[in-house]
């Protein structure tokens, strides 16, 4: 990293404590610790010129080390809780870059160990779309949800509510799934934001593209491992694999 200019860095946030599922971020999927994963997806694309990860934990650390990642710091306590948000540690990471004299990179690729699997062709192309976009703050990868949050409700009391109260139409939730825009959700393939975006203070900014991919597990619980342990079959992520086995 010294004295050099990282255009593109993939960051992957690795902290050491989990509530849901102890030690989650290092918990072995088909013989690997599950951060490595993303390790390896950053590792083949062909756009990413450097791989971070950013953790509290000086195990973590010396296993993404192992995996061919670097981690040049521990990063500190105050923003590796539970409520910690992300634009902390992206931050963290420029403040380091300016404290040791290099010039932190034009794109932060931000990749959660959660998703373990992604196809590095797809990676590239996410990219490659914020690059060729000079007016997007950020891209978010997203597939298209099966449920429109037009017909969900909360509960005031014993009361269904729904959450847009101001829709034009009474009791709009009760009008045909098709009337309704189409909604997409995160799937965090490939999240890419400017450094220009975090140094204003936002983590996605205003102008922020969604890059349609396909669902793949996020993992939060025990049962989502379940759901990554099938997905080892899937051919889409054989390079992923494939990296790994350098390391067994």
């Amino acid at each position: 990293m010294t004295g050099t200019n990282k255009n593109i860095v993939c960051i992957i946030p690795a902290r050491g404590g989990s509530k849901a599922i102890p030690k989650k971020n290092i918990k072995m999927l088909g013989g690997h610790p599950l951060v490595t994963y993303s390790i390896a997806a950053a590792k083949l694309s062909s756009l990413i010129e450097n791989v971070i990860v950013t953790t509290d934990s000086e195990e973590i650390a010396e296993i993404c080390r192992n995996y061919g990642a670097d981690v040049p710091f521990l990063r500190p306590a105050e923003i590796s809780r539970d409520n910690s948000v992300d634009i902390e540690f992206l931050q963290h990471y420029i403040d380091y870059c300016i404290s040791v004299n290099v010039e932190p990179p034009e794109y932060m690729v931000h990749f959660s160990p959660t998703v373990p699997f992604r196809e590095p062709i797809q990676i590239d192309k996410g990219i490659t779309e914020i690059i060729e976009n000079p007016e997007a703050t950020s891209l978010r990868s997203v597939y298209l949800s099966g449920t429109s949050p037009y017909k969900v409700f909360n509960m005031e009391g014993p009361y269904l509510k729904g959450f847009f109260p101001e829709y034009h139409v009474k009791e709009y939730y009760n009008m045909p799934r098709q009337t309704f825009p189409e909604t997409f959700i995160p799937t965090g393939v490939v999240d890419v934001v400017r450094t220009s975006t975090i140094n204003n203070g936002s983590l996605h900014g205003d102008k922020m593209i969604g890059f349609k991919t396909d669902y793949v597990p996020n993992i939060d619980t025990f049962d989502d491992f379940d759901l990554a342990v099938e997905a080892l079959d899937d051919k889409r992520f054989e390079p992923i694999l494939q990296y790994l086995k350098n390391y067994e």
